[in-house]
């Protein structure tokens, strides 16, 4: 069954032109997971957007007496790129807030993974060559270069 799930994962990336490095961007980092997360959410607060939530999986799983690996999730933004995100594909709204992953790997490394904006834009039907999809973009790329930088 999960040769056959694989499988058909890879024909749908295959027939529809994506590969996965299209659809997630992931970075190493040198720190913790929560010291990943604070130093994107200073970055965030720095560039002026806003975060809403912080999301703690590992605290969650523990909270139901489960184990999960450090796991945390940021959410944030700011209206002035995802106003003109949704009048692009008003269903864009149910990716926004952005949100970006950090995780500690089973052999302890830790990584920072989010969804490419022109991904996103391409699941919800709009343009991704969309100036607000390339602002987006290096906003991403900008921030978390600096939750991972040394």
């Amino acid at each position: 069954m999960k040769r056959i799930l694989i499988a058909s994962t890879v024909a749908i990336f295959t027939l529809t032109g994506t590969t996965m490095a299209d659809t997630m961007i992931t970075k190493s980092s040198p720190h913790t997971v929560s010291e990943t997360i604070d130093r994107l959410a200073a970055a965030v607060e720095g560039a002026g957007a806003k975060v809403f939530a912080r999301v703690d999986h590992a605290a969650g799983a523990a909270s139901v007496d489960a184990e999960l690996r450090p796991t945390q999730m940021l959410m944030f933004g700011n209206p002035k790129l995802g106003t003109p995100a949704m009048s692009a594909s008003q269903t864009i709204g149910l990716d926004l807030p952005l949100r970006v992953l950090a995780y500690q790997a089973e052999d302890g490394s830790v990584a920072l993974t989010y969804y490419a904006p022109k991904s996103v834009a391409k699941t919800h039907g709009a343009d991704p060559e969309l100036k607000v999809f390339q602002m987006m973009t290096g906003a991403l790329d900008t921030l978390t270069n600096k939750a991972i930088s040394e």
